[in-house]
């Protein structure tokens, strides 16, 4: 994984409202040797975003309940945050790559560590 483990993007921000889901995608990348955050929510996610300067990667699932969608947040973060990497998964929707915010990756669920962290470090900001 190199170009990905720097002081900026060795952050990860899960968003996730299933509790089981997130909980497991927080073990895979913590045994990578990322630093994590979870949110239950896009808005519980923007919160945290405004809060903090130290992001570097922005993990979510794009169906949830609240204001937003994943899609939403990714769109938004990428305006606001373009140094941010995006990696999207939904188990339901299969985006194609041009849908995807901010040259973001995109991983259909049920994914593998080496899935997710492949595109972690694909995902490249503008």
């Amino acid at each position: 994984m190199t170009g990905l483990r720097t002081p900026s993007s060795s952050l990860v921000l899960v968003v996730e409202d299933e509790d089981l889901v997130r909980m497991m995608a927080t073990d895979m990348l913590e045994d990578a040797g990322f630093t994590v955050l979870e949110a239950a929510s896009a808005d519980e996610a923007w919160d945290i975003l405004e809060s903090r300067s130290d992001i570097g990667v922005l993990f979510t699932d794009i169906e949830m309940p609240g204001s937003m969608n994943g899609f939403a947040l990714a769109a938004r973060v990428a305006e606001r945050w373009p140094h941010i990497r995006l990696v999207i998964t939904s188990g339901r929707c299969r985006p194609a790559s041009r849908d995807v915010p901010d040259h973001g990756m995109f991983v259909p669920k049920p994914y593998l560590a080496e899935q997710l962290l492949s595109a972690f470090d694909r995902a490249r900001p503008v």
